[in-house]
């Protein structure tokens, strides 16, 4: 006898909701039943997903009571805060995307390839972390369980996508000149140092998730992170320069293998042919791409990283659905 599991997409049709669809249909996870659902502005409208045709539905605060036995939110925080203790306490674990449990200590906060032990000491809530965050501690965990990490230097530029479509509506339109809908400067041929809100000491929100969330992940707390996150105009795919000091010395060829043998990295790193991750290569893929591997010569163990991802898949979407499989699989 099949058993069905009901499953729950909150926000689908968003950028990230669209996405996790998209990704969905490339798994094909078997006996598997699919819900809908969005704001009440897009309820009763259609999707084609899986080969026919989903008629979204409008969340409401009764939406869990027909029983479901996983939910991937993608909807933002407020939603996240109202409608998540509604599906735990009917009985559905919840991978949420927004930022609102990430920093939970009863919450675990997990890239499957990282720390997917994590997931099953959940208690209804499974927390996906930042896009720039997930992308950055793929390349980080073997160097960091073979060598050790002092000290990690975040600077990100980072795509419009991940500001949603408004933000990429407003590179789209630069050239025309139409009024901003996202950003507080023009994106168009600008970098904007600011992602998120500024916070007290001169951070911005997304500064302080890269560096809290790394040291959650990676259960260490005597890491010493800092992070500059930019705005960059690019329609999709973070690239990131990551800067670390080890704790002791190493071997770059040593450092390649490692990355290159890690699951979910692609290591492009051929100088002489001038070949490194670029986003335009990285976008639609789900593999975290690493290339410039060099020695920092400035300090006694550094190490330099160029690391490149699909922001709406990886850094979302994909590693969402890799945990909702490794729920599958245990249950």
């Amino acid at each position: 006898m099949k058993v069905f599991k009901k499953i729950a997409i909150v926000g689908s049709t968003g950028l990230v909701g669209r996405t996790v669809l998209k990704v969905l249909e490339e798994k094909s996870f078997p006996n598997c039943i699919y819900t809908l659902f969005s704001s009440k502005k897009s309820a009763g409208k259609k999707i084609e997903f899986l080969g026919k045709n989903y008629i979204i539905c409008e969340l409401k605060e009764n939406s869990f009571d027909s029983g479901f036995d996983y939910a991937i939110f993608c909807a933002g925080g407020n939603i996240s805060k109202k409608f998540i203790p509604i599906a735990v306490e009917k009985g559905c674990t919840v991978i949420d995307n927004s930022s609102i449990y990430r920093m939970d200590e009863n919450v675990p906060l997990v890239v499957p390839e990282v720390n997917s032990e994590d997931i099953f000491t959940n208690n209804g809530i499974i927390s996906n972390p930042n896009c720039s965050t997930i992308q950055a501690v793929l390349p980080l965990k073997p160097i960091y369980d073979n060598f050790g990490i002092k000290r990690i230097i975040y600077s990100s530029y980072q795509a419009v996508s991940g500001a949603g479509r408004h933000g990429i509506e407003d590179l789209e339109n630069g050239p025309a000149n139409i009024p901003l809908k996202k950003f507080p400067y023009p994106i168009y041929n600008n970098c904007i140092p600011q992602i998120d809100d500024f916070t007290e000491d001169g951070y911005t929100k997304e500064e302080h998730k890269m560096i809290n969330e790394t040291k959650k992940i990676l259960h260490d707390n005597n890491i010493a992170i800092t992070a500059t996150t930019v705005r960059v105009p690019v329609k999709n795919c973070h690239s990131e320069c990551i800067n670390v000091e080890l704790k002791k010395d190493f071997d770059i060829y040593d450092i390649k293998i490692l990355l290159q043998n890690f699951p979910g990295i692609i290591v492009i790193d051929d100088i002489e042919k001038q070949r490194y991750p670029i986003a335009t290569k990285a976008d639609g893929y789900d593999e975290v791409f690493v290339g410039r591997i060099r020695r920092d010569y400035s300090i006694e163990y550094g190490l330099n990283l160029w690391v490149v991802a699909d922001n709406l898949r990886k850094g979302a979407a994909t590693n969402a659905i890799q945990i909702l499989e490794k729920l599958l699989r245990y249950k």
